[in-house]
């Protein structure tokens, strides 16, 4: 067998993946490095070089090319790290990479094993069949994505940004799974994320005696702040990724179903909205408002003594476009002068407005592989280390196609127990990124 046929797996993407749930790649620690050499065995065995970058030497990322035309370079990446199976009952074992009745189960099957195993099987194909590239593709695989990326897509970015050199567009988590909704099949393609603030409240009172009367004091101020988080929501905000989302999703629903919908585009009746819609409003609540949730208290030392100080830490949110100081504000607007706020850690602001360049070459992909999918702009909640690379200017689109069972929510799976995929998702993904391949010059 020629070496630019491999070892057939591009044609195998299932035992692909299969192989890669077999490293456990819990992180913490990691211990990525042996899933990552055998990604570096597999493309040799194609004839493809691949590059080794560690800010710990034994959790390397890899980089890997195929070189195509004048078009700029498509960046394929995703994590191999995992999290932890502790404490979780599983029916198969976790990282046994087992296939039961047309799925494929194991940790890291849906974040995001399965999203590298399409995209490295595709980026296979496409060497052993020799396609003609618009650009040069580049595949990599980080580490240490599920703490913070911080030996992974940021060390890259920040000790190695001549990888990224030219490249504007990228593919990786989240998005372009099938969800069936309002009776209609819909492929959402992340365009935009929310991005870390991570913010201390100082809250401040008279000290005392344990023993004697404290009203009014820190305690109730801690008190009072918890109650104003949980009973309201920051200023509404109509983001642009957002404004694409709810138009994408209300176009392939009923009109009366729509015009519901629609309601989120005016930040006036946006809360109002929200209210209106119920359980089902809440997955559209953070993408239309900056947000915070209390997470850890600290204060006081001995239990006879009232503490002056008390601090709440707050895991902030920001749309495209806000960053820590209007997160702070805001928060101002609703707290007045019971807390002290300081940032702890933070991202660069999102950009307000996405670079929507190649989300129609994606979304034509999704038509064709499935005529009566609606392919959608999404903006998602969470972080991702997409958030890292647009720092270089590159516009990560989340798009691991994958085709669901209706009554599959894989929402429920991810970071639980018997997280699992179905392996025809495996192969309708490879398919649809191998396609992207050959037409991706926007």
């Amino acid at each position: 067998m020629s070496s630019s046929q491999g070892n057939g797996l591009h044609a195998r993407p299932v035992e692909l993946l299969q192989e890669l749930l077999r490293f456990d790649t819990t992180n913490p620690p990691g211990n990525e490095q042996a899933c990552i050499e055998f990604i570096a065995a597999t493309l040799a065995a194609y004839g493809i070089e691949s590059s080794l970058y560690a800010k710990d030497l034994d959790r390397p990322n890899l980089v890997a090319r195929l070189e195509g035309g004048d078009a700029a370079p498509l960046l394929l990446y995703g994590h191999v790290d995992v999290v932890t199976t502790a404490g979780q009952d599983w029916q198969h074992p976790p990282f046994g990479g087992d296939l039961v009745d047309g799925w494929v189960w194991g940790r890291g099957s849906l974040d995001m094993k399965g999203g590298v195993a399409m995209m490295l099987a595709a980026f296979l194909r496409a060497r052993a069949e020799g396609v003609e590239l618009p650009g040069d593709v580049i595949f990599m695989a980080l580490v240490d994505e599920e703490v913070g990326g911080e030996a992974g897509a940021l060390f890259m970015v920040e000790e190695h940004p001549e990888v990224f050199e030219g490249v504007r567009y990228a593919i990786g988590e989240f998005g372009g799974f099938s969800l069936e909704t309002g009776g209609a099949r819909f492929y959402p393609i992340m365009i935009a994320e929310k991005v870390i603030a991570w913010l201390r409240l100082h809250v401040h009172g008279p000290g005392g005696h344990g023993a004697m009367p404290m009203r009014g004091g820190t305690m109730a101020k801690v008190a009072r702040v918890l109650e104003l988080l949980d009973q309201n929501r920051l200023p509404a905000h109509v983001p642009a990724a957002t404004a694409a989302m709810v138009e994408g999703m209300a176009g392939g629903l009923p009109d009366v179903d729509g015009a519901v919908l629609r309601g989120l585009l005016d930040p006036s009746s946006v809360d109002a909205t929200l209210d209106a819609m119920g359980v089902s409003g809440r997955i559209y609540e953070p993408l239309l408002h900056n947000t915070v949730n209390a997470t850890v208290i600290g204060g006081g030392g001995k239990i006879n003594v009232v503490p002056s100080e008390v601090t709440i830490d707050l895991d902030g949110r920001t749309l495209p476009g806000y960053g820590p100081a209007e997160l702070a504000a805001e928060l101002t607007g609703l707290l007045g002068d019971l807390a002290e706020i300081e940032v702890l850690q933070h991202d660069p602001p999102g950009r307000p407005e996405p670079d929507m360049g190649l989300f129609k070459n994606l979304a034509d992909v999704l038509r064709e592989a499935d005529p009566e999918g609606h392919p959608m702009p999404l903006i998602m909640a969470g972080a991702t280390d997409g958030r890292f690379f647009e720092r270089l200017g590159v516009q990560t689109y989340g798009y691991l196609p994958m085709t669901l069972p209706a009554d599959f929510d894989f929402t429920v799976y991810i970071h639980a127990a018997d997280e699992r995929i179905p392996a025809a998702a495996v192969e309708f993904g490879t398919d649809a990124i191998f396609d992207l391949l050959s037409r991706f010059s926007g």
